[in-house]
């Protein structure tokens, strides 16, 4: 299998699938509709939704109620996103190589795009209903989906990273890792285990992707904080070095690059072991997980 035109095919599929869902721009709200699909549109991996639809596929799944959430995960990540680049989080001016949704809509516009693409994904997602899958299985899907995105999962992992700016040398590893958790591996982790539940998944099953959903996240945020450090501002599409200008602690200034470079790849090695240990395996899902330690952008 060549990895790269394998995900290159997949990424497409999951883009026409997440394009099928944006809003028309139209009405007297098509700016905020505009400034939406600006913020889905500019590109990124979707590992979101990949990790989502792999997940399903490698439990049995086949239906259409998978493709709702597959947008509707994508929605919620952008969302975080167009926040997370406003002047009162990280005041960053350029994402995924092109200007911030704020800078190109200003700022009360960048709020309302980013609120419009959180309700649009849970809007989204109850499409799957309609769609021929099982409706207890959708519906404790979008339950999970609704709690790793809210204040127990991603806005409260985002809580506790705003507060920690304040804290200065004071942030502990367990908060660091509760960061992490919380704001990245939780939609991780929300993709896979809706994807499993979606397939019918058993509950032991369900609760392993959530450990290895843990793993790919932790790596992932850590392998991004190491990228702010070592990076190439052109090749990541954004400015390095915003975490030592926001005076953030990240994992590589509490532990240091070599030892945050062996426990990414430790992580990944682990959620790969795990993936590998199920009855059906899924090489590609592996595969994504494993090009997750050596990542550039």
């Amino acid at each position: 299998m060549n990895f790269k035109e394998e995900q290159e095919k997949r990424m497409k599929q999951v883009e026409k699938i997440i394009q099928k869902y944006l809003p028309e721009e139209t009405g007297f709200q098509k700016t905020v509709l505009a400034a939406m699909n600006y913020s889905v549109l500019a590109g990124g991996k979707r590992l979101r939704p990949l990790f989502m639809k792999e997940t399903y596929e490698m439990f049995g799944g086949s239906g259409k109620e998978i493709e709702p959430f597959l947008a509707a995960i994508e929605m919620v990540h952008t969302y975080s996103l167009v926040h997370d680049d406003l002047p009162a989080m990280d005041n960053d001016e350029y994402r995924r190589g092109r200007k911030t949704t704020h800078v190109m809509y200003g700022e009360a516009m960048a709020i309302l795009a980013g609120d419009g693409l959180l309700n649009l994904a849970f809007e989204t997602a109850a499409e799957a209903f309609a769609l021929g899958g099982d409706p207890a299985r959708v519906g404790k899907a979008l339950s999970l989906f609704a709690k790793k995105a809210g204040v127990y999962g991603m806005i409260g992992g985002q809580t506790a990273d705003i507060e920690a700016e304040n804290m200065g040398g004071k942030v502990t590893e367990e908060l660091l890792l509760f960061i992490h958790e919380h704001k990245t591996a939780a939609l991780i982790q929300s993709a896979m285990m809706t994807g499993a539940i979606l397939a019918g998944a058993s509950d032991a099953d369900v609760e392993k992707i959530e450990k290895i959903g843990y793993d790919i996240g932790i790596a992932f945020q850590i392998q991004d904080d190491i990228l702010d450090v070592t990076g190439n501002e052109q090749m990541l599409g954004k400015p390095i070095g915003s975490d030592e200008k926001n005076n953030k602690v990240t994992y590589v200034t509490l532990k240091g690059l070599e030892q945050a470079q062996a426990d990414q790849k430790a992580l990944s090695e682990e959620a790969v072991g795990l993936l590998a240990s199920f009855e059906k395996r899924n090489p590609f899902l592996e595969a994504m997980v494993e090009a997750l330690i050596t990542r550039n952008k």
